[in-house]
C-alpha cells in the first residue's frame, strides 16, 4: 500500500500546467513567446479498453471500474456419480447448509478450455526414447499414435470449476446485483459510473471483508469435500488472459515471470575486511 491516503485506480486528471504560478497568473520563462504545454489527447471512447469492466488486479483482487472488488476461488470437483446414496445425502445436505449460510452473494462459474496436447505427446516420446523394453516400446508407439489421431479428429476439452465473491463498497451488495441485471448492450453503451480514486480506509476494509467471505466459502467447500484455493495475483492475471484470449492463450501462454527476473548487487555497509585479516 501507498503511503499516502488515497491511491489512484483510473485517473484521467490532467497533469497541473507547470507555467502558472500559485496565484493563478501565467509566468513567462525565457521569452514572451514561450510554447504552451501540448494538451493530452482526448481518449478514444470506442477502444477496447473502455469495454473492460476491470480497472486493476493486485492483493489477490480485481478491482473494478465501478469501485467493487472480486476476489476468484478455483475449486476441483468430486465425481458425484460414483458415490453410494448415503454419499451423495451427504453431499447435499452440505451443500444446502453451504448456501443458507451465504449472507452475500456468490457467482458459481464453469469454464470449459481446449487443452493443447502437443507438450503431452512430447513428453511420451521422450519417455519411448528411454524405454529398452520392445513390448513396452510397442504400446507406446500404438498410444502415442491414438492420442495424436484423437487429438486432430476432436478437441480435448477441460473444465475448470470457479467461485466468484464480490464485495460492493457503494450500493450494498443487493442494489448492486440488481444494477447489474441490465442488458449487456445497456451498460456498453450507457455512460458506467467509473471510480478514479479509493481511500485507504475504503480499500483496507474491502480486503478484511474479502478475506472474511472467502474463508468461511472455502470452510464452506470443505465441508462438502471440496479442495479449493484462493487465486492470487499473478493466476489472476492468467484468468482474465486466457478469458479474453481464448486461441491465443493455447499457442501462447503466459510464461514465468520469475525466470526472466536477474539479480542484482547491493552495495553494503560499512568496511569490507581484506585477506589478511585486518580492515581494507
Amino acid at each position: 500500500m501507498p503511503p499516502s491516503s488515497q491511491f489512484p485506480v483510473q485517473d484521467s486528471t490532467p497533469a497541473p500546467n507547470p507555467v502558472m504560478a500559485a496565484g493563478g497568473s501565467s509566468v513567462a520563462q525565457g521569452s514572451a513567446n514561450a510554447a504552451q504545454p501540448a494538451a493530452p489527447k482526448p481518449k478514444n471512447p470506442n477502444s477496447t479498453q473502455n469495454t473492460l469492466q476491470l480497472s486493476e488486479i493486485r492483493d489477490n483482487m480485481v478491482i473494478m471500474a465501478d469501485g467493487s472488488f472480486r476476489a476468484v476461488i478455483a475449486c476441483k470437483s468430486i465425481n458425484f456419480d460414483l458415490m453410494s446414496s448415503r454419499e451423495r445425502e451427504g453431499v447435499e445436505y452440505s451443500y444446502q447448509n453451504f448456501l443458507n449460510a451465504l449472507n452475500h452473494p456468490i457467482q458459481i462459474l464453469v469454464r470449459s478450455q481446449r487443452i493443447d496436447i502437443g507438450p503431452y505427446i512430447d513428453k511420451l516420446i521422450k519417455i519411448r526414447q528411454g524405454q529398452d523394453n520392445m513390448l513396452l516400446n510397442v504400446l507406446m508407439d500404438d498410444y502415442i499414435n491414438f492420442i495424436d489421431v484423437l487429438s486432430q479428429e476432436a478437441n480435448i476439452m477441460d473444465k475448470s470449476f470457479f467461485i466468484v465473491v464480490p464485495y460492493y463498497t457503494q450500493g450494498g451488495d443487493f442494489n448492486s446485483i440488481v444494477g447489474q441485471s441490465k442488458g449487456f448492450f445497456d451498460k456498453l453503451f450507457s455512460k458506467q459510473n467509473v471510480v478514479t480514486k479509493i481511500d485507504t480506509a475504503t480499500y483496507e476494509k474491502a480486503k478484511t471483508e474479502i478475506k472474511n467471505r472467502v474463508d468461511g466459502i472455502m470452510a464452506g467447500l470443505f465441508q462438502i469435500g471440496i479442495q479449493s484455493i484462493q487465486l492470487d495475483t499473478k493466476a489472476l492475471g492468467e484468468l482474465y488472459y486466457n478469458f479474453y484470449n481464448p486461441d491465443t492463450a493455447v499457442r501462447e501462454p503466459l510464461g514465468d515471470f520469475n525466470d526472466v527476473t536477474s539479480m542484482y548487487v547491493k552495495k553494503g555497509q560499512g568496511e569490507a575486511p581484506n585477506s589478511f585479516g585486518g580492515m581494507m
